[in-house]
């Protein structure tokens, strides 16, 4: 074999054995890189519904590979028990986290004022099957409040009005309900509000001005429309109230007559004669 050959054989060699050992740090670098830490975070081991417990048999933790964990959660079942016992406030699936805003504080109950936001308040309005979306409407859905009124004029003739009282306000409870999970719409009587001081106000006022009513807003949908004043005038109907009427033209009087003609066949010969009635 010739020296040349030789030569090039052992650089060849030299220059695989370099990129060999260059290629195992790089892949040895990248491992150690990937490894995060892992922790651990809590989560619902079954179903909890509203008003149920938390203890250790419907809870549990699983590995966390992320370097945070999301806003409210539990690194561990005893962070999250040991200041007392917790309620949940919503529904839990299996699986879902355990957070501070679906469930109460320690050794708090599961009550309406537990579910308020801070600085937010609670008012009901009352409903039918009409206003209340047919019972559509579930806690947790946004909804906006329309007020109803009737307003007379200085002529006399009352007219009625329909204004967008507040937009993308949050449902709490329906009836005495706070949990979302229904199968069937049910027709409620009253629905429970979450808005601020002066919203509340506005609905406790408008309550004796006129009639409230819902509108459901789409699901996630945040941005605020601008309604105007509706009239009956918008309704493209037109206004009967100062249309007259023709009056009904009287009757005329049937008169009877006093006298009847009666027929009378003597041998085959008939003759007739006026006779006075009898009534």
């Amino acid at each position: 074999m010739r020296r040349g050959n030789i030569f090039i054989l052992l650089v060849a060699l030299a220059m695989g054995g370099v990129a060999a050992l260059l290629a195992r740090s790089w892949i040895q670098a990248n491992a150690n890189r990937s490894e995060a830490p892992i922790s651990t975070i809590v989560v619902a081991a079954k179903p909890v519904a509203f008003g149920i417990g938390l203890a250790n048999d419907n809870v549990k933790e699983i590995p966390w590979a992320a370097g945070e964990l999301p806003e409210g959660a539990f690194a561990t079942v005893d962070q999250l028990l040991r200041e007392g016992r917790r309620t949940a406030l919503v529904p839990i699936e299996q699986g879902d986290l355990i957070l501070k805003e679906k469930i109460t504080g320690p050794d708090q109950r599961a009550s309406l004022s537990a579910l308020l936001d801070n600085g937010k308040r609670a008012v009901t309005v009352r409903v039918d099957d009409v206003r209340g979306v047919a019972g559509f409407v579930l806690p947790g859905d946004r909804v906006d409040v329309v007020l109803i009124r009737t307003v007379a004029p200085q002529n006399g003739n009352s007219e009625r009005f329909s204004d967008v009282l507040l937009q993308n306000v949050k449902v709490l409870a329906v009836d005495q309900l706070v949990n979302e999970r229904q199968e069937k719409p049910t027709v409620a009587k009253a629905v429970t509000l979450e808005v601020d001081t002066d919203e509340a106000q506005k609905i406790l006022l408008a309550t004796d001005i006129g009639k409230l009513s819902l509108i459901l807003r789409q699901a996630g949908e945040a941005s605020a429309s601008y309604p105007r004043h509706i009239t009956e005038s918008d309704l493209g109907i037109a206004d009967l109230r100062n249309v007259k009427v023709p009056e009904a033209a009287p009757a005329q009087k049937v008169v009877t007559p006093i006298t009847v003609k009666v027929e009378v066949v003597r041998a085959m010969k008939t003759e007739e004669y006026n006779v006075m009635r009898s009534d």
